[in-house]
């Protein structure tokens, strides 16, 4: 019986540039030879003009409330954060191989401008970061859905180094 690994990325945000969701489309339908793909996007809170402790915790709790609706029972959760372990391809590769052999369903996790609440990172398998660097959430949404592919290359066999 062969199983098929169901990758859900929740990500708080809209992608509002074509050049973006051409992107995104583009690896969704290169990821679909490899995996069910369900990307589901969250409506971000809409940020007061000053931001204050108070404000910035309430933000970040609806949002990551949100996006904890929307993790299925059985998923292996990981989440993009700054906190998070840095992979190399290869290892990003070995790391959701290993997933699957255990898990039918890897949830991403991209929060909001503010981030997710400690509460919803600490529910959660991992924290993974891409860069220490801050990029646009829309940007990070590509890099994790080129990486997701790069890896089932990997994984299979294939060459893909471009």
């Amino acid at each position: 019986m062969i199983f098929i690994l169901h990758i859900d990325i929740i990500c708080v945000g809209k992608i509002r540039e074509q050049y973006l969701k051409d992107a995104i489309a583009e690896y969704a339908k290169r990821l679909s030879k490899y995996c069910i793909l369900n990307v589901i996007e969250l409506n971000d809170e809409k940020l007061p003009t000053k931001l204050n402790d108070s404000l910035t915790m309430e933000v970040k709790k609806k949002e990551s409330n949100s996006i904890l609706s929307h993790i299925k029972k059985d998923s292996y959760v990981i989440a993009l954060d700054l906190k998070g372990k840095n992979y190399t391809s290869e290892e990003f590769s070995t790391k959701i191989e290993n997933i699957s052999i255990t898990n039918s369903t890897i949830s991403f996790l991209i929060g909001g401008t503010l981030g997710m609440t400690e509460s919803l990172l600490n529910q959660t398998n991992e924290l993974i970061c891409f860069s220490k660097m801050t990029f646009p959430h829309p940007l990070i949404r590509v890099f994790l859905l080129e990486q997701l592919f790069r890896a089932f290359k990997i994984s299979n066999g294939e060459n893909y180094h471009h």
